[in-house]
């Protein structure tokens, strides 16, 4: 292994395991908060985590901006509460038809948008996104249009959803460590860093942004199938622009191309956004004002200020080593 992918295997081992302890964190929130109202709040954010940690794989580590991820939440929740209305479908197959129709249609729209780059690829998504919200908003027949539809719930404890919740974030924490250290990730991070370079090198871009896509697709349509059983009600607010714009302040603020940035970024933004609700449409201009002082001063975000002294450390160290 040479020095470049033992440092990336260091740093991704450090940020799984720092992504681990928020996990166990959280684990054990629900000891000291009670209340079914801040339960509600905290499971929300968790959603929210993995609509980041699905963002952040295509954007983070891929190099692909997408502007669609509330979208596919909307389509995996539709999905799940449809099959439910119209053939009185039990929550297990409802929930892993979510995951493999958004997989799918991710595949799909990767195959068709992925030789699109910057910002083409983010308007093409955009159109995909309102065109999608659209149909679903205006197919009253089918989806009661803005009425929503209703959801079987999972439990009637939200204990019970919060551990379910974070039983899934944590599966998914698992699955793109494992797959970030495998063949898979080596590409990813070479074709978001030189995708040209990648594709001399004889990686197939094409077939591995498409990869990226779907599995960043089935993530969103997971969380949004299992949002939809929580809330009981799916509508298509669920993929507001507003909602990819949350996601994306998230992952940004928290700290893009990491494990543990979304995570972090998706529990403190939701839950000042829940403190900043009774300011009306201000918590969107903060949140913008963050995310652009972010980009523009601290582009590793939270995650990146709260390791610089030990890159700096082991950076030193390195540099004081003699052949």
């Amino acid at each position: 292994m040479t020095g470049a992918a033992n440092l990336w295997a260091n740093r991704l081992r450090t940020d799984f395991r720092a992504a681990l302890a928020v996990v166990v964190l959280l684990a054990l929130l629900p000891a000291v908060v009670t209340s079914p109202y801040s339960l509600g709040i905290l499971i929300v954010s968790i959603y929210f985590a993995m609509l980041a940690l699905g963002w952040n794989l295509l954007a983070g580590f891929t190099g692909q901006f997408s502007l669609a991820p509330a979208a596919f939440a909307m389509l995996g929740a539709y999905t799940t509460a449809l099959l439910d209305y119209h053939l009185k479908a039990p929550l297990a197959i409802g929930i892993p038809a979510a995951v493999i129709g958004t997989a799918l249609l991710g595949l799909l729209l990767g195959r068709v948008v992925l030789r699109l780059k910057g910002p083409y690829l983010a308007l093409t998504t955009l159109s995909f996104a309102e065109i999608a919200r659209v149909v679903v908003g205006n197919s009253y027949e089918f989806t009661r249009g803005d009425q929503g539809l209703n959801v079987p719930t999972l439990f009637e404890s939200r204990v019970g959803y919060y551990y379910l919740f974070l039983a899934v974030l944590l599966a998914m924490l698992a699955g793109l460590y494992r797959l970030l250290r495998g063949r898979a990730g080596r590409f990813w991070l070479a074709i978001r860093d030189d995708e040209t370079g990648a594709e001399s090198r004889g990686i197939d871009v094409v077939r591995y942004k498409a990869l990226a896509f779907a599995l960043s697709c089935a993530i969103c349509g997971l969380a949004g199938s299992l949002y939809g059983t929580f809330s009981q009600l799916v509508s298509p607010e669920l993929g507001l622009l507003m909602q990819t714009g949350l996601v994306i302040s998230m992952v940004v603020i928290g700290g893009i191309g990491t494990l543990t940035g979304p995570l972090v970024g998706a529990l403190l933004v939701y839950l000042a956004s829940e403190w900043m609700r009774g300011f009306g449409n201000i918590q969107m201009i903060v949140f913008a004002a963050v995310v652009i002082v972010f980009a523009r001063f601290f582009r590793t975000g939270l995650w990146g200020l709260a390791t610089r002294p030990r890159r700096e450390a082991a950076a030193g160290g390195a540099a004081g080593v003699k052949p």
